[in-house]
């Protein structure tokens, strides 16, 4: 739905209730024909530690890695630029 700025003012409440009710809805509040601003519900926000929860599901069926173990940290250069680094 498309108003002026002019109508939105006078009817801001019943655009309120209107958002608030239908989820989807959205208005569109403009000023000479060109769109400004838009009314629309918000998202809901997720629950607190729900993109943990989910990257610690997703890293459980991933499948383990079996290789030899490395310490990074003692080969640093290597890791970062191949082996040729180790002569640096």
């Amino acid at each position: 739905m498309k108003l002026t700025i002019s109508e939105a003012r006078k009817r801001l409440p019943e655009l309120i209730h209107q958002v608030r009710k239908d989820a989807g809805a959205k208005v569109e509040i403009t000023v000479r024909d060109e769109v400004v601003a838009e009314l629309r519900a918000t998202l809901p926000e997720p629950e607190p530690g729900a993109a943990a929860k989910k990257l610690i599901q997703l890293m459980r069926r991933l499948p383990k890695y079996r290789g030899r173990k490395t310490k990074v940290s003692e080969h640093v250069k290597e890791h970062l630029y191949g082996s040729s680094a180790t002569s640096r």
